[in-house]
């Protein structure tokens, strides 16, 4: 039905991946496709998910396209640049993302926020207990050296002179 639909809007070269994007995994077909755009060139699409899995992604691809001179054409959400609403229409949907990412980054800062007035504590858990700081700083002054130290507690040298503070 897709090749169908894009072979009726003239396409003159199709890019086929056999594989699903949402994968993560590479798509090669869509590489050479955006390789061969020239400018001048439109790129058509059945529908945008075809095109990038995330609106970020998408809205960072198409400005790469229009950078370079390469129009975009939607075949089932009918987003045309080549026409001045076909553009309108794209600002809008960049103006929406713009405003999905600055909530998004509202809403993680009020959380971590929230999380540290809880209590809550962030980042990597150390790897030695104050006991274990303390007993490698008595065995220092002794004259033990850090890599002897360091074995003791079966951490590496730099995780013990980090500790201490050295």
């Amino acid at each position: 039905m897709q090749i169908a639909a894009l072979k009726k809007a003239g396409c003159a070269k199709l890019f086929k991946d056999e594989l699903s994007g949402a994968t993560g995994v590479k798509r090669p077909a869509m590489l050479r496709c955006l390789k061969a755009l020239k400018k001048g060139d439109t790129l058509i699409v059945w529908k945008l998910d075809r095109l990038g899995r995330s609106l970020r992604d998408l809205i960072t691809m198409l400005d790469d396209l229009k950078q370079g001179g390469v129009k975009f054409h939607s075949l089932t959400e009918a987003i045309d640049t080549t026409t001045p609403t076909g553009r309108a229409m794209w600002q809008m949907i960049g103006v929406l993302a713009e405003l999905e990412r600055s909530l998004i980054s509202e809403r993680t800062h009020a959380g971590v926020s929230a999380a540290k007035k809880r209590g809550v504590k962030f980042g990597r858990k150390p790897k030695l207990t104050r006991q274990q700081v303390d007993h490698a700083r008595k065995l220092i002054e002794r004259g033990e050296t850090v890599g002897d130290v360091a074995d003791t507690l079966r951490v590496s040298r730099a995780t013990v002179y980090r500790a201490l503070g050295c």
